[in-house]
C-alpha cells in the first residue's frame, strides 16, 4: 500500500513538472523532458539511469528515485535511456502540453569484455568496475604527454562569462532591457538547463602553455587578454585571479579537484572505491570508436563528490580516457550553486599521448533564493599540440608561472579573430555593447558607482580620476582615547602620474581633541595601470605620520580604525601618539618573493594611561628610535585580491614564510635604546580531500639587546566581536609581555564531514569549524625592567606579566556556513583564568564568511 501511494504521489509530481516545463519552453532553441526510468517487472525505480538525447553530445543521471530533466534541443525525436544490468532503449519522444515520460527498461546481464555484471546491493569487492577504475589510475603515466616527452607545448583559449540565468525576452520587456533597443541580441542559452540567459561579462586569454619534464617547470605566456562586463567595478587582475582560481581546469587524475576554492574527491583518487560507488553501465560511440562507460556516484550525497560518467576505449589496454562528464548533486554541501557541469575531450596522439582538447565547466547559480539566477562558464580549448623543445627554452628561467607578452592587453580584434578556437556566440560578442547602452541608463549608472565605492572603498572625484577619496571604511569609528573618530583621507591615480603617487589622511577625535593626520609619497619604478599598490611592486616610498597607535592590536587584513571594530568587549585606553616618518624600499618579484627595506626614525609620546617612567622614577615625555628593518617575504602561488589599501588572499593555499629583523644601535641617530629583534612567521592551508582543511600558522620571535616595554613582543589581542586571524579573542592588550616566544594557531575547517551525515540536520548545509591557538614565551632579565634602572617600568595600570605558568592557549567550536554567509564560534580561555584582574574567560565570536 505504502509503495503504490509513493508511485502515484511520484506520478502527480511528475504531471505537475510536466505542465510546468511546458509553460518554461522559451525560444532559446530547446525545450524541457522530465521522467522516471522504471524495471519493466518489479515497476521499481531505477537510480542512476543515464539518459541521452539523440544526436547530442551530453546527457543527464537520473537521481535515486529515477526521475531525471533534460533540455533537448528543438527536432530532437528520442531519448536513449541506459542503465546497469538493463537493455538499452531508445524512446521516441514528441513536444506536447505535458512533456513527461515513463521508461521501462528490460533486465539484462551487460557483458563489458569477459566480465559479466548483475544488477545486486553495492559492494566494492569483486566488483570490475572498482577494477577497472584502478586499471586507470595505475596506467595513467602510458598515456601521459609530460611524462612521455621532455618538452610538452600548446595553444590554449580561455573564455569566461557571466550571465544572468533564464532572462528571457519578456522578462527583458520589464527590466532595464526595455529601454535597450534589440534586447535579443544579448540573450544566449544555457548550456546545463536550456534556459535563456544575458551575458553581462566576458573574459578572454589566449596563451601558450610550456612544459619540461626535468627538472619539471610549467609555463604560460599570455599573448592576449581582454575583459569587459559589468565586474569592471573591482580591480580587473583580481578579478580574472579569482575567477580562475574558482573555475580552474580539471585534473582528473589528482587526487582532488580543485573548484569552486574546495576539494572535490576525484573518482581516480585513492579513497574513490571508498567514497564512490561505481559501475560499468553501457557501451556508447564516441567520435567513431566503441567506448566502455564508467559510471559513479558518492556514497554521501551531500559530500564533495561528483556524479558522472567516464568513457574508454574497449580493449584499450593503456587504459585511454576519451572523454569526461560529471555533475554535483543537488543534495551537495555547496552554496549557491543549482547546477554544475563538467566536461573534458580528449584525442590521442600519434604515439598515444592524451592530448585534452577541451575542458568545460558551467554552472547555474543563485546568491539569494528568490532572487535573479547567475549563469557562469568556463570554456577552454586546446590545440596545436607539441612535444619539440621551445625555441628559446630560457622560458623555463623566467620567475613566476605566468609570463605576459608586452601588449598582451591590447589587442586588437583582428588577433583575437585568430586567437579564437571557437566563434563568440552574438551575445557574447556585444557585451561590451550591452554595457555601453545600459550606463545611459540613469538607475543603471548610479547603481554600478555605489557597488564601486562599496567593493573598492574608494570615492573617484571625476571619470577619469586623479584623485580618489576614502577608503570610506574608516570615515568614522570608535575608541576609548579618542572617542568618536572621524578621518577623510584619499590617493592619486594614475591618471594624475603613472609613476609618482601621494596618499594620505586626517583625522580628528572628539574625545581627545587632538588633530592627526598622515601623508606619504611613492616613486614607483615601473608604470602602473592605476595605484601604486599594485602588484609586482617596486618602488620608494616616504611616509610620515602623527597618530594614535594602539599597542598590542594590531590587524592582518584591515585598518585599526575600521568601524566595524568599533564595538569592543571592553575598555580600550593602551595607546600612544606616535610620529612616525620611513623610506621604504619594496622590491617584489613574479615568482613572490619580496625585499623591503626601511629606515624610520620613530618618537613615541607618553600617555597617561602608558607613561614612560623609568626604575629611578624619571618620567620621560617620549623616546626615540631611528630603525633599520629588512622583511624578507616567499609565498609561491600566492593568489590575492588587489585593494588599493590592503591584499586580501583569494586562497591560502600557498605558504607564506615571512622573515623580520629590526635593528636600531644605542645612540645612532638619537636612539634611546638598542632595538635588536628577529621575527618568522610561516602559514599553510593543508586540504584533507574529502574531510575539509586545515589553516596552520606558526610563529616565532627573539629580542636579543635590552629594549623597553612598548618594544617587547606584545601578543595581538582582539577587543572586538568579530574573529581576526592570527589575534587572541580573549587576551587582554599587553596582558602578556615576552623577549621571546612560539606560536600557533590552528582552524580545522570540517566542511560538513560530520553534519553530512545527520538526516534533516544536513538540509541546513551548516559546516563545523574548530579552532586552538597558544603561545608560550618568556621574559629574560635583560628586559626586565625590574633588572635594569633605565628601562621603563611597566605601567601600573596594565597587568603586563610574564608567562609564568605556561602557555597561553584558547581553543574554539563553531557552526559556519549559517545562512551561507556567517560563522559563530564559542571561545574558551584554556589558561590564566584564575588571575587579580578582569578577564573575559569564554564568549561568542562571529565573522561574516561567505564561501562556496
Amino acid at each position: 500500500m505504502i509503495k503504490r501511494l509513493k508511485r502515484i504521489a511520484v506520478s502527480v509530481v511528475l504531471v505537475i513538472a510536466g505542465i510546468m516545463a511546458a509553460t518554461a519552453a522559451t525560444a532559446g532553441g530547446s525545450w524541457f523532458v522530465r521522467g522516471i526510468v522504471r524495471d519493466s517487472i518489479t515497476n521499481d525505480p531505477l537510480p542512476y539511469a543515464s539518459v541521452m538525447a539523440q544526436g547530442a553530445s551530453r546527457g543527464v543521471v537520473a537521481d535515486e528515485r529515477g526521475i531525471f530533466e533534460i533540455a533537448v534541443p528543438l527536432g530532437t525525436e528520442a531519448l536513449t535511456v541506459a542503465n546497469v544490468g538493463y537493455q538499452k532503449l531508445t524512446v521516441p519522444i514528441k513536444r506536447n502540453s505535458i512533456n513527461m515520460y515513463v521508461v521501462y527498461l528490460k533486465p539484462s546481464a551487460t557483458e563489458l569484455k569477459e566480465v559479466v555484471v548483475h544488477r545486486k546491493k553495492y559492494s566494492k569487492r569483486n566488483n570490475p568496475a572498482v577494477d577497472f577504475v584502478q586499471r586507470i589510475k595505475q596506467r595513467a603515466a602510458l598515456t601521459d604527454p609530460i611524462e612521455r616527452h621532455d618538452y610538452y607545448s600548446y595553444d590554449k583559449y580561455e573564455c569566461i562569462t557571466l550571465a544572468l540565468n533564464d532572462y528571457s525576452i519578456e522578462k527583458a520587456d520589464k527590466g532595464l532591457l526595455k529601454k535597450v533597443p534589440s534586447p535579443e541580441q544579448h540573450i544566449d542559452t544555457s548550456e546545463v538547463s536550456g534556459k535563456p540567459i544575458l551575458n553581462v561579462a566576458i573574459k578572454e586569454k589566449a596563451s601558450r602553455m610550456y612544459n619540461r619534464r626535468r627538472p619539471r617547470s610549467t609555463k604560460e605566456v599570455i599573448d592576449g587578454e581582454r575583459s569587459e562586463g559589468i565586474d569592471e567595478i573591482a580591480d580587473r587582475q583580481s578579478m580574472q585571479t579569482f575567477y580562475r582560481d574558482v573555475m580552474r581546469e580539471v585534473d582528473l587524475y589528482q587526487s582532488d579537484i580543485n573548484i569552486l576554492q574546495n576539494r572535490f574527491v576525484s573518482p581516480l583518487s585513492a579513497i574513490a572505491p571508498d567514497f564512490y560507488k561505481f559501475y560499468l553501465t553501457d557501451t556508447v560511440e564516441v567520435d567513431g570508436e566503441r567506448c566502455i562507460v564508467l559510471s559513479f556516484y558518492p556514497h554521501n550525497k551531500a559530500s564533495f563528490g561528483f556524479i558522472g560518467h567516464v568513457y574508454v576505449p574497449q580493449n584499450d589496454t593503456t587504459m585511454f580516457i576519451k572523454r569526461v562528464e560529471m555533475r554535483v548533486s543537488k543534495d551537495i554541501n555547496l552554496n549557491f550553486i543549482d547546477e554544475l557541469y563538467l566536461s573534458q575531450t580528449y584525442a590521442r596522439a600519434a604515439d598515444g599521448s592524451r592530448l585534452k582538447t577541451s575542458d568545460d565547466m558551467t554552472m547555474e547559480m543563485h546568491v539569494l533564493p528568490g532572487t535573479q539566477g547567475l549563469y557562469a562558464r568556463r570554456n577552454t580549448l586546446y590545440c596545436n599540440h607539441s612535444f619539440e623543445a621551445p625555441a628559446d627554452t630560457a622560458v623555463f628561467s623566467a620567475l613566476g608561472t605566468e609570463l605576459r607578452e608586452p601588449q598582451s592587453q591590447e589587442r586588437d580584434s583582428v588577433f583575437w579573430q585568430q586567437a579564437r578556437q571557437r566563434a563568440l556566440q552574438q551575445s557574447e560578442a556585444n557585451v561590451g555593447t550591452l554595457m555601453q547602452k545600459l550606463r545611459r541608463i540613469p538607475l543603471f549608472y548610479w547603481g554600478e558607482k555605489a557597488l564601486k565605492v562599496l567593493v573598492t572603498g574608494y570615492v573617484p572625484t571625476a571619470k577619469v580620476s586623479k584623485f580618489d577619496l576614502g577608503p570610506v571604511n574608516t570615515l568614522v569609528s570608535h575608541n576609548g582615547v579618542e572617542g568618536w573618530r572621524f578621518r577623510v583621507g584619499g590617493m592619486t591615480t594614475a591618471n594624475l602620474c603613472r609613476r609618482l603617487f601621494g596618499r594620505g589622511y586626517v583625522a580628528y577625535g572628539v574625545g581627545d581633541r587632538k588633530l592627526k593626520y598622515s601623508g606619504e609619497l611613492e616613486y614607483s619604478f615601473h608604470d602602473k595601470e592605476y595605484h601604486s599598490r599594485e602588484f609586482p611592486v617596486h618602488s620608494l616610498r616616504l611616509t610620515h605620520l602623527y597618530d594614535t597607535d594602539m599597542i598590542g592590536q594590531h590587524y592582518l587584513f584591515t585598518n585599526a580604525d575600521n568601524v566595524f571594530l568599533s564595538l569592543k568587549r571592553m575598555k580600550d585606553n593602551r595607546m600612544t601618539y606616535r610620529r612616525y616618518t620611513s623610506l621604504l624600499y619594496t622590491l617584489e618579484l613574479r615568482n613572490n618573493f619580496s625585499v623591503m627595506a626601511e629606515l624610520a626614525h620613530e618618537r613615541q609620546y607618553a600617555t597617561v594611561w602608558l607613561p614612560f617612567v623609568d626604575g629611578n622614577g624619571r618620567p620621560y615625555d617620549h623616546y626615540d628610535e631611528t630603525s633599520l628593518k629588512l622583511t624578507l617575504r616567499y609565498a609561491p602561488g600566492e593568489k590575492f585580491y588587489q585593494g588599493k589599501t590592503h591584499r586580501y588572499p583569494i586562497t591560502l593555499d600557498a605558504p607564506v614564510f615571512t622573515l623580520t629583523h629590526t635593528i636600531a644601535p644605542q645612540g645612532w641617530l638619537g636612539n634611546t635604546f638598542c632595538i635588536n629583534k628577529t621575527e618568522l612567521h610561516v602559514q599553510k592551508r593543508f586540504w584533507l580531500s574529502a574531510f575539509g582543511f586545515i589553516d596552520a600558522y606558526v610563529g616565532a620571535g627573539h629580542i636579543w639587546s635590552r629594549v623597553p616595554y612598548i618594544n617587547l613582543l606584545i601578543p595581538n589581542a582582539n577587543l572586538s566581536y568579530t574573529i581576526q586571524p592570527q589575534s587572541f579573542a580573549l587576551m587582554n592588550p599587553m596582558e602578556f609581555v615576552n623577549s621571546s616566544y612560539g606560536s600557533i594557531d590552528i582552524t580545522y575547517w570540517l566542511n560538513g564531514a560530520l553534519f553530512n551525515m545527520v538526516p534533516y540536520v544536513k538540509r541546513l548545509r551548516l559546516r563545523e569549524v574548530v579552532s586552538f591557538r597558544g603561545i608560550y614565551g618568556g621574559l629574560n632579565q635583560r628586559c626586565d625592567p625590574a633588572n635594569t634602572s633605565y628601562l621603563y617600568r611597566f605601567p601600573t595600570d596594565v597587568e603586563a606579566r610574564r608567562m609564568d605558568h605556561g602557555p597561553y592557549m584558547e581553543a574554539s567550536v563553531g557552526l559556519d556556513n549559517i545562512f551561507s554567509c556567517l560563522r559563530i564560534d564559542y571561545v574558551w580561555r584554556l589558561s590564566y583564568r584564575d588571575v587579580p584582574y578582569e578577564i573575559d574567560r569564554s564568549g561568542v565570536r562571529v565573522a561574516l564568511h561567505i564561501t562556496f
